[in-house]
């Protein structure tokens, strides 16, 4: 285990590994306009990303029957699969922070609002589904900011929330993290500011992940 005390490091997918923000603000806003809805501000979709898809529509039309709301999901995965997919791209240098991280020893994992079959898909076309140990999505547990993924990942790999960090890029992730008893830090590379970020109490805001290695080396 390396020398800071941190065992497993569980990263949040969009936003923090994966520079996907402006494709699901644009997905979102087309999927909502589909159904002649008036859509909220981009602002606003941009702060809710990380919640899950389901999740956000509640948010944003808490009034809205449940068909009117299943629309628009739906919606969205098709605009998704038919025109934003390929958009998204691992952040300049995650790559390498990930395969420097897995040589020193971490265990690496993902905690992620995406659905199974879009995190396995974008794994494998990034080529870094090897470095990963394990992931947990919405698909399997409750949305953030419930500790399911936290705690479930911990179980699986065999870790404490002592030895585990989490990295995200939101208040959600944060809380998440706080609400599993697990120390966070945050990156200002995706939907939350500075200040919203350190309404989540983290160790640390770092600029994006490729900062993280020598926060680490500090400890």
């Amino acid at each position: 285990m390396p020398a800071n005390g941190y065992r497993l490091l569980v990263f949040d997918w969009d936003g923090t590994l994966m520079d996907s923000i402006a494709a699901i603000v644009a997905c979102t806003h087309r999927a909502v306009v589909d159904t002649g809805v008036e859509p909220p501000p981009e602002s606003a979709i941009r702060h809710a990303v990380g919640m899950g898809l389901r999740d956000t529509m509640e948010r944003f039309f808490p009034n809205a029957d449940e068909a009117l709301r299943d629309r628009m999901v739906q919606g969205y995965r098709r605009h998704w699969l038919e025109s934003f997919k390929d958009q998204p791209r691992l952040f300049a240098g995650a790559e390498e922070v990930l395969r420097g991280l897995a040589g020193e020893g971490y265990l690496l994992a993902i905690a992620t609002a995406k659905g199974r079959t879009g995190l396995m898909r974008e794994l494998d076309q990034t080529a870094i589904r090897a470095l990963v140990a394990a992931t947990r999505t919405v698909d399997e547990c409750p949305p953030k900011p419930h500790p399911a993924m936290l705690l479930d990942l911990m179980d699986e790999l065999g870790t404490t929330p002592q030895t585990t960090l989490m990295i995200g890029d939101t208040r959600w992730d944060l809380e998440m993290a706080r609400n599993a008893g697990v120390p966070a830090v945050g990156v200002l590379s995706g939907g939350h500011t500075r200040q919203e970020l350190a309404e989540g109490a983290p160790l640390a805001c770092l600029d994006g992940v490729a900062d993280l290695p020598g926060w680490l080396t500090s400890l």
